[in-house]
């Protein structure tokens, strides 16, 4: 074996290896996401993987460093990671090996992903959230944006269309998510709930982080739901838009309708609720969406 031919093996290791890392990370940190891209074909997944991984690990950056500045200065080693200007090694990272071979295989752009790590920004501190635009904006710059390159992946970087149908299912799917989430963020110290709506239903931030929440704290909810089935409703009347090849990136918007038809069962305690579903269900849900195209 000549040393070129030592080289290519070990970084051919080296991939499986970041490959492997980023479905065990997804797998355990974004279950839905996992499942669903189990139904895409085998050949896209390892970057389907890697691409869910990234975007798990520039969302855990706040839980990860002891401040916002230290938060800004990791989402700016990703920036940097992304554009060539990091120092030393950035594939010894499994996540940023993975994910540049991705890039790469499928011939997409960089700047999708530095607009990914921007929106990211946002987690780092306590502000809430202003309007109800600002968290549909949210929204669409990171869950609408995941399902964009999620659908160039598996187009080989060619038009998947369906970008309208990506913004709908993003903000369905993104804002569902957070109100799942909201008595983890709120004991954490951070309010995705728009501030205009919590001012219009009598609601103070700190109600929310000190637990308080009460009737306007429902009211908030039940009108962030609402809003999610719209936007599912606007991605449904879109869905012909998306390429063949493009809708396993829309998986995980099947399981947006039972995680809020379970909050309108358990709305009245918003902050203690963690919404789940049975594995089972989900898998059925998916595999009925995937059976169906």
């Amino acid at each position: 074996m000549t040393p070129t031919d030592s080289k290519v093996e070990s970084a051919g290791e080296g991939l499986d290896f970041a490959f492997r890392h980023c479905e065990a990370l997804v797998r355990e940190g974004d279950p839905d996401r996992y499942l669903a891209t189990l139904f895409a074909p085998a050949a896209f997944r390892p970057h389907l993987f890697a691409l869910a991984a990234f975007s798990l690990t520039i969302a855990r950056v706040r839980d990860a460093a002891s401040n916002p500045i230290a938060g800004e200065i990791r989402l700016q080693w990703w920036r940097d990671a992304l554009q060539g200007e990091a120092r030393g090694d950035v594939k010894s990272n499994p996540v940023a090996a993975a994910l540049d071979d991705a890039i790469v295989a499928r011939r997409l752009g960089r700047q999708p992903f530095v607009d990914l790590i921007d929106a990211r920004v946002f987690d780092l501190y306590d502000d809430p959230m202003p309007r109800v635009n600002d968290l549909e904006g949210y929204c669409g710059e990171t869950a609408s944006a995941l399902i964009r390159l999620g659908g160039l992946i598996l187009s080989d970087g060619a038009e998947p269309g369906g970008a309208a149908a990506a913004g709908h299912a993003g903000v369905a799917y993104g804002v569902t998510g957070l109100l799942r989430t909201l008595p983890w963020h709120a004991r954490n110290g951070q309010v995705y709930l728009p501030a205009e709506l919590l001012r219009q239903n009598g609601v103070t931030r700190e109600d929310v982080v000190t637990g308080r929440g009460g009737p306007g704290l429902v009211r908030t909810c039940a009108e962030l739901r609402a809003l999610a089935r719209r936007h599912l409703d606007a991605y449904r009347l879109a869905r012909d838009t998306i390429a063949p090849a493009a809708r396993p990136a829309f998986l995980p918007i099947a399981l947006v309708e039972g995680y809020l038809s379970a909050m309108d069962r358990t709305s009245d305690d918003p902050l203690n609720t963690m919404i789940e579903l049975p594995r089972w269900r989900k898998v059925w849900r998916l595999w009925r969406t995937a059976r169906r195209g």
